[in-house]
């Protein structure tokens, strides 16, 4: 179903604070040779593309892809490096920010406002020094673990089943000292639950759907979602076509699984993930970052309110950054 983004929409949507808390953009900027402030019409996700689709806050996951296992920490500072170069650049149209007073000074200058983070905890390479140094470059959240084990804990896709390691608690405890984001996302689920029992903060799972709708072990059960919700937490819903379920996913499979975890854990809990240029094709209708809009008119027809259309697109998240960042 295609949803026309009549007046209403437009204008709500021009309104919000609008924040996708998870894109690979960072790694497919050198593989695609293209810049962030150029749209080439490559990939997802572009300056150009994310100011058409309204787009006020972007994470930026620098992932620790499995290729780079013999040398994490290297391949983080690459992609760190990447980051702060498009910043340098592009200083008129996004601004890196670190807290919440960053990203409203950001949207009132009318630049997007980029939050950098690292998805894989497997970069710290056992210490919780290196965690304090990508913290002063600027890193503001961690994905502990991608889907395999690391120092950290185990992911979905692990072999043996185990939470978090004695150093993965003492990486929660450092990302709660320092004020920085814990993203779940990937956790096996005995991490997952350790997790939720340990941060003394939200937490968030940046780019996961509902496992009730699509039985995929990145998919969050309802357990999980109530414990998120329980937490304070915020799960972005994402665009993977394999975490949605159908043979063509499209907007409105992506609505269901909004509809789903709001459900399950309450409206204060979900919010958008898309995982752009880290899947081959996102949902249809959801094509690139220019595409959110359509998602907002989705939510209205859907009978959602002002205010939770808001707090799903962008405010729940915001809350958690205010909550958690220093």
């Amino acid at each position: 179903m295609v949803y026309q983004v009549n007046r209403r929409a437009a204008e709500l949507h021009r309104q919000s604070v609008v924040v996708d808390a998870h894109c690979d953009t960072l790694t497919a900027l050198p593989q695609q040779n293209r810049r962030l402030g150029q749209s080439t019409g490559r990939g997802h996700l572009d300056l150009p593309r994310l100011k058409m689709g309204g787009v006020k806050l972007q994470f930026f996951a620098a992932f620790i892809s499995p290729e780079y296992k013999q040398e994490p920490l290297k391949r983080a500072l690459e992609l760190v490096d990447i980051f702060l170069e498009e910043m340098a650049e592009n200083t008129k149209d996004v601004q890196h920010v670190k807290n919440l007073d960053e990203i409203y000074q950001a949207c009132n200058s009318g630049k997007v406002a980029a939050l950098l983070t690292v998805e894989g905890g497997e970069c710290l390479q056992g210490s919780a020094g290196v965690l304090r140094q990508l913290y002063l470059l600027g890193v503001r959240g961690l994905t502990l673990t991608w889907n395999n084990r690391n120092e950290l804990g185990n992911g979905v896709n692990a072999m043996e089943t185990a939470g978090l390691t004695a150093f993965g608690f003492n990486v929660v405890e450092e990302l709660n000292r320092l004020g920085a984001l814990i993203d779940v996302s990937h956790l096996s689920e005995e991490g997952y639950r350790d997790v939720l029992r340990y941060s003394i903060h939200p937490v968030i799972a940046s780019h996961s759907n509902c496992k009730a709708l699509c039985n995929h072990p990145r998919n969050l059960s309802d357990e999980q979602i109530r414990l998120l919700a329980e937490n304070g937490g915020v799960m972005g819903i994402t665009l993977v076509p394999d975490f949605l379920g159908g043979s063509k996913p499209s907007l409105k499979e992506v609505l269901d699984h909004i509809d789903h975890a709001a459900a399950v854990g309450g409206i204060d809990c979900v919010g958008l993930g898309s995982d752009f240029d880290g899947t081959g094709t996102p949902a249809v209708g959801l094509e690139d970052c220019s595409c959110w809009p359509a998602l907002t008119a989705g939510l209205i027809d859907r009978g959602y309110c002002d205010g939770d259309v808001k707090k799903i697109i962008g405010d729940n998240f915001l809350r958690v950054i205010g909550q958690v960042l220093k």
